[in-house]
């Protein structure tokens, strides 16, 4: 990913029109690193898992005993008063060799600096263009990343307005190409996730409290498009910004939201 690194962007109002400049956090420089982003992710994904194993005595709990030699038949447990094998793992019905064990470890760990590196450097791919459409993202040629927009947007009430918005400033297109779902292969298609939707926008925010008393609003306003997620800056993380371990998502910043990015940084210096 190379490319010269921008320090500065364009603030919008809800009508796309550019309204001041303003300078970006460091954070925006970081360097890329998408071996630390991939490690960031799986850690995160991995935390979902949840152990499985057997009963200890699964496939054990019957009478079968081996006939011993003489009497013509290979050498296994068979059931009391029958002939059908049984216990044995090379047996048809016996148990399994090496079913899954609940002490298996299924967490992966990461280092938290690397961690913190991993997310900043997820950051910083947000405003390259050509890691944001190697993602798959579709945007006009014309806009410039990062997106940042005034505070007033998290007071959109209305799905209909988000979509006036998105329209304006000319990333619709993304939400339309996440609309287009994929149908599971295998049988989790049976199971109640028949669909796969792709991930389009995030949209950062900003925690502050008048801003904190509108996150309703615009999280109901764009809960119904399709692949939007919605975050705070303080609870950005890997996988947010870079689902699948891909990194460069699309993003829309708030104003306040880049405010809350570069106290951050002071803060961990």
């Amino acid at each position: 990913m190379v490319e010269e690194v921008k320090s500065k962007a364009k603030v919008i109002d809800l009508s796309g029109s550019f309204v001041k400049e303003i300078t970006l956090p460091q954070v925006f420089m970081e360097e890329y690193r998408p071996d630390l982003i991939k490690r960031a992710v799986l850690a995160m994904q991995s935390n979902r898992l949840q152990p499985k194993g057997t009963d200890p005595l699964a496939g054990r709990r019957t009478s079968a005993e081996s006939w011993g030699p003489g009497r013509g038949a290979a050498r296994v447990p068979r059931i009391t008063d029958g002939r059908r094998a049984a216990r044995a793992p090379q047996t048809v019905g016996g148990r399994r060799a090496h079913p899954p064990k609940t002490e298996k470890i299924l967490k992966k760990r990461i280092n938290k600096k690397e961690r913190r590196k991993a997310i900043k450097s997820a950051i910083a791919a947000t405003i390259n263009p050509e890691c944001v459409r190697n993602r798959g993202h579709r945007f006009n040629d014309d806009v410039e990343l990062p997106i940042v927009v005034e505070d007033s947007f998290a007071s959109l009430e209305k799905t209909s307005e988000v979509k006036e918005f998105l329209k304006a400033i000319g990333v619709w297109n993304d939400v339309l190409r996440a609309k287009e779902r994929k149908v599971r292969a295998g049988k989790g298609k049976m199971r109640g996730r028949r669909y796969k939707t792709k991930k389009s926008i995030l949209i950062v925010i900003s925690s502050d409290e008048e801003t904190h008393r509108d996150k309703k609003k615009i999280t109901k306003a764009a809960k119904n498009l399709p692949g939007v997620d919605i975050s705070y800056a303080e609870e950005l993380n890997a996988e947010l910004l870079a689902p699948g371990t891909h990194p460069g998502r699309l993003t829309i910043w708030m104003e306040s939201s880049l405010s809350k990015l570069a106290t951050a940084e002071r803060s961990d210096k």
